[in-house]
């Protein structure tokens, strides 16, 4: 469907980038930048700087027209889903000349005025036209700002849709981001996903499941904790420690004596979280284990912060 004259002329109402393609031109001229490169490199920035805007760029917040921009989002907000999809329409792959800002612009402002709104329906009405652009044709890059504004004004209401992303190696990590901001069905929808995830998506899901502390998770994070990848490896853990799960004090005992590097660093951190997570929840026993066995094998000078740590954690679970 053709985006709308009047839809093209209200997104045209919006304000112009400054020349690096952002919205934050509002320093003096020469006011905190920074000098890049040498020689000619440095002559050809300093150039650039004494350059004008192009023609119809503000110099500052202050020469945008607010009123007319909120009058604009009004509008459009009045146009409900077509106006959405219109919008979404007027997105494109990622191109030098940033073609379509105005129309990002106006679909994160849109974002924005249906929360500050307070209207349920509205809200839903916004994040549901969104979600419905989800998984489709359209670009992935179009389709990862969608989650990131899905993560503005998103409710339990989509969070299937994007849990339907989990798996996507270019869109898992904005799904995820979308999904933590939104909270309410998120954990149900990266438990759901993990089985069928690898790679970098896999690590995503591993991650914040420990960032949602959800402890119906514990069995699949402890199964991930022998996963070959490293960094899955230290994300289960970390997860496990997060949750606060005494039944995994053994994995994370084993975790922390890797050999000496990286992961044995970021395992023995994870035991220390572990460690005060069930001192807080009252398990004093459990946390004294992890801290008697840190202080007892943590005998190398180089780790004489670590011993130091348990014995000051074990004085304070007993």
């Amino acid at each position: 469907m053709p985006v709308s004259p009047e839809l093209k002329a209200l997104v045209d109402q919006m304000p112009d980038e400054d020349r690096r393609h952002m919205y934050s031109n509002v320093y003096e001229e020469g006011q905190f930048r920074r000098e890049k490169g040498r020689g000619k490199e440095k002559e050809k920035e300093k150039e650039k700087e004494k350059a004008p805007e192009p023609p119809g760029q503000p110099k500052s917040y202050k020469d945008v027209d607010k009123e007319r921009i909120e009058a604009a989002i009004a509008e459009i907000h009045k146009g409900g889903r077509d106006s959405i999809l219109g919008l979404i329409d007027m997105l494109v792959e990622p191109v030098a000349t940033n073609a379509d800002a105005k129309p990002h612009y106006a679909l994160h402002a849109l974002a924005l005025l249906v929360c500050r709104l307070e209207d349920r329906k509205a809200r839903v009405a916004f994040a549901e036209a969104l979600a419905s652009q989800l998984g489709g044709a359209r670009p992935k890059a179009v389709q990862a700002y969608l989650c990131q504004e899905l993560g503005t004004a998103g409710g339990k209401e989509v969070a299937p849709a994007l849990g339907k992303l989990l798996t996507d190696e270019e869109l898992c990590d904005p799904a995820a981001r979308a999904l933590v901001a939104i909270r309410e069905g998120a954990a149900e929808q990266f438990r759901a996903a993990l089985p069928n995830a690898s790679g970098k998506c896999k690590l995503a899901i591993v991650q914040n499941l420990g960032v949602l502390a959800d402890a119906e998770s514990v069995a699949a994070l402890q199964k991930a904790a022998g996963d070959s990848d490293p960094d899955t490896r230290m994300a289960a853990l970390w997860a496990l420690a997060n949750i606060g799960d005494a039944g995994s004090v053994p994995l994370l005992i084993k975790g922390a004596d890797a050999a000496p590097g990286w992961e044995r660093m970021q395992n023995t951190k994870a035991c220390l979280l572990l460690a005060e997570r069930l001192v807080a929840a009252g398990k004093k026993a459990e946390a004294a284990k992890l801290y008697t066995h840190l202080r007892d094998t943590r005998t190398d000078a180089a780790e004489r912060y670590v011993r130091e740590a348990a014995e000051r954690g074990l004085a304070a679970a007993r």
